[in-house]
């Protein structure tokens, strides 16, 4: 099983089921070592910057899916942002959407 991170739009109810075509089961849990940057893409959307520092912290929701959400969360997600794997505060790894600074 793959756990995607949201810190952001992806916990709207309304936006997954537009996306997946169904509400995901997911659980309350932080990214570690990252801060979180509001209105930074776009002018509007939020933005996860690495700290290194793992007492840094961003909390959010850590969803289950699979290679096919991953795939339509790519491109909700836009060429804004890229997906890395990173280690929750549960000890459950997750994908998460960062800047894309290609």
């Amino acid at each position: 099983m793959e756990y995607l991170f949201s810190y952001g739009t992806l916990q709207d109810l309304q936006v997954q089921q537009y996306i997946f075509g169904r509400l995901l089961k997911g659980k309350a849990d932080a990214a570690l070592g990252f801060k979180k940057m509001e209105n930074v893409v776009y002018g509007r959307y939020p933005l996860v910057v690495s700290t290194k520092n793992l007492g840094d912290k961003v909390a959010g929701m850590a969803y289950e899916v699979n290679d096919s959400d991953l795939k339509k969360a790519d491109i909700y997600e836009t060429i804004a942002y890229k997906r890395e794997k990173f280690p929750l505060e549960s000890g459950d790894e997750a994908w998460i959407y960062i800047e894309n600074s290609n």
